[in-house]
């Protein structure tokens, strides 16, 4: 996690110096005012603005100790999860649609194959530190962030038999890749649901 913080603490610092760097002989453009929608009720006028839902939990009453740390190490797992999740997913979005402009299938298998080699090289050192308990979180994120499996993202891009076995090989390690997430049924999917949600929303 903090070799994804520093680089992109880098990626950051080279865009804004690069910024920098242009605007010293450059008239910066000046922005045209942008119109809010509004409407008029009884002689004012009131702006309209679309808010994202915000959620409020009641506070959690712990039975014991126990069931208190619990509850804080799974906090700190879904806060070291959920933006792996997220990279997962938004690189599943930006590779479907890359493999659309492939011209054919001797092209597609080439990516995949750099990409694989890619995200092996960026993330298998904060994959390697997490442990059997954060990895099976991160499955159910994947599920929630993707709306699909492990399993079946692999099976989409690898095909069914390299899906199998990558499953054979979770099974070793008590995981499994055709996992699902069900907050609605499952009480551990709905406390993280619920973390997931209050991190999302700057509460945690």
């Amino acid at each position: 996690m903090r070799y994804l913080l520093f680089t992109l603490l880098i990626l950051l610092s080279i865009n804004t110096q690069a910024q920098i760097d242009e605007g010293i002989n450059r008239q910066i453009p000046v922005q045209p005012p942008q119109l809010m929608p509004a409407q008029v009720e009884s002689g004012d006028t009131v702006l309209l603005v679309n808010l994202s839902p915000v959620y409020v939990y009641p506070g959690l009453i712990f039975k014991n100790k126990r069931e208190e740390r619990y509850y804080w190490r799974l906090v700190r797992d879904v806060k070291l999860c959920l933006p792996l999740a997220g990279i997962v997913s938004s690189t599943l979005i930006e590779t479907a649609e890359y493999m659309e402009t492939l011209p054919d299938d001797k092209a597609r298998e080439k990516h995949l194959k750099q990409m694989q080699r890619d995200l092996i090289r960026d993330y298998e050192p904060t994959l390697r530190k997490m442990s059997y308990s954060q990895g099976k979180i991160l499955l159910k994120l994947i599920v929630r962030e993707c709306d699909s499996s492990p399993y079946d993202i692999i099976a989409a891009y690898m095909g069914y038999f390299a899906a199998n076995f990558w499953q054979g090989v979770a099974r070793l390690f008590t995981a499994d890749l055709k996992t699902d997430y069900n907050p609605a049924d499952d009480q551990t999917d709905q406390l993280i649901e619920r973390i997931v949600i209050m991190v999302e929303q700057g509460m945690l």
